[in-house]
């Protein structure tokens, strides 16, 4: 099977109402979560990318029974010190920065080595902001050239709490520490710059001994140590990252709307929802829940007639790092000069994010200036390829929002486009080919 995909006609406009899969941040952490507590968790709506199923296999190796079946998978929880597992162990985290970094603070007290490893894409990322603080808890690293994967972890049986300032909205980093804190006499500090929280809710609805006091600039977290974990039963709603291609793909659409039900809405993952509302999109949150603490709806877009040049606010920045890619196309088509700032982060992520945006707005013929951590998008309200223009994407680490991101613009914009490596989407969004090719019905 060809891992190529060939666009060669722009969308055109529909109405629809789709599904789309269950949220990749809620899913890992379910696992992890559900391998900690005591007796059967149950999840339906797990989603089934490599990046989940690198999950379940990696608390697998820790001992952990998992049955899956078609609509739902079983976790068989041994108790917070429950885990049983080989000396030398090596786990593979393959693509995922979550489960990587994550996963560190579950190990803090495990005596015996173990050993963590990625593909090449992970192998690239900076694991020594988790090795740092996770040290301090009294685990050692060894990490490649100090900051890389592979790494060797040698946790301790006596951990000291921490005091930790996360500083650059890492939910990773923090999420790690919280872990770790979880295992640790005493109460941990975090002061953590504002970023998502699902590990936090989860935390409080499974009544844990956390609190949080959530400031204009960041949020002071404290954890003491857990004695036990109840099993979790949870239906997990969809992903607003994945969603955020098909948002996107409405508002530069003409005459198109677009129903997404039953989408995780927390307001820490919604950064995307404000800037595009901004910019001129329409979007409507309908039947609002609340969810095992998190905030769910269906969400309805309308195509953009005018969209509107932004100076993004970087307070806009962590609820909406997974999805810049896919905004800034939103932008190349916006009336004016656009500028997103203190986006350094992207390059943490998969790919260097930052580059790759300019190199796909280059090919759409559109001018960005780009630093280190900004860029400037000149954006055309008339912006549309000629049938002939033949763009290909390739060599971008397997990035999955390089690859979406890439179609997207592809389908609303036009052009002769070749896109290697559709496999890429299987990280995260397995089905997402299918979910564009019911749209174009």
């Amino acid at each position: 099977m060809s891992k190529i995909i060939s666009v060669n006609q722009k969308i055109s406009n529909f109405k629809k109402i789709i599904t789309v899969p269950g949220d990749k941040s809620l899913s890992i952490r379910w696992v992890l979560f559900s391998s900690l507590a005591e007796g059967t968790s149950k999840a339906k709506n797990l989603l089934m990318s490599e990046d989940v199923l690198a999950a379940i296999e990696a608390v697998k190796k820790l001992g952990i029974k998992v049955i899956i079946k078609k609509k739902e998978c079983k976790i068989f929880g041994r108790g917070i010190d429950g885990y049983k597992y080989k000396k030398n162990l090596t786990i593979d985290a393959q693509n995922s920065g979550t489960l990587g970094r994550l996963i560190l603070g579950l190990l803090v007290n495990s005596p015996n080595p173990i050993n963590l490893v990625g593909d090449k894409s992970l192998s690239k990322r900076d694991f020594k902001r988790v090795s740092e603080p996770l040290s301090k808890f009294g685990a050692k690293f060894k990490l490649n050239n100090d900051k890389f994967l592979p790494l060797k972890i040698c946790g301790s049986l006596k951990l000291k709490p921490v005091k930790y300032n996360e500083s650059k909205g890492s939910a990773q980093c923090k999420s790690s520490v919280i872990f770790a804190a979880m295992r640790t006499d005493g109460t941990t500090t975090i002061k953590a710059k504002k970023s998502r929280d699902h590990t936090e809710l989860l935390c409080k609805h499974l009544k844990l001994p956390i609190s949080i006091k959530n400031k204009k600039n960041f949020d002071e977290i404290k954890i003491k140590k857990v004695k036990k974990i109840n099993s979790l039963n949870y239906n997990i709603p969809s992903d607003i990252s994945s969603s955020a291609f098909f948002i996107v793909l409405t508002a530069l659409s003409k005459s198109s709307e677009l129903t997404i039900k039953n989408v995780n809405i927390n307001p820490s993952r919604i950064g995307i929802i404000t800037i595009l509302k901004k910019m001129g999109v329409r979007i409507i949150f309908k039947n609002q829940k609340t969810y095992k603490g998190e905030k769910k709806a269906d969400i309805k877009v309308i195509s953009a007639k005018n969209i509107k040049a932004i100076n993004c606010p970087p307070e806009l920045n962590s609820g909406a790092i997974d999805e810049f890619l896919v905004i800034f196309l939103v932008a190349a088509k916006a009336n004016g000069i656009s500028f997103f700032r203190n986006l350094g982060e992207l390059n943490q992520k998969e790919s260097p994010r930052l580059k790759w945006a300019e190199k796909i707005l280059a090919n759409l013929g559109v001018k960005t200036i780009t630093t280190d951590n900004s860029i400037k998008i000149y954006g055309n309200p008339d912006l549309n390829l000629d049938f002939d223009k033949k763009i290909i994407i390739k060599n971008y680490l397997k990035d999955h929002r390089v690859f979406m991101t890439s179609l997207i613009a592809a389908l609303s914009f036009g052009g002769k486009w070749i896109i290697h490596d559709k496999d890429s989407i299987n990280t995260s969004f397995p089905n997402f080919l299918k979910i564009i090719k019911d749209l174009k019905k």
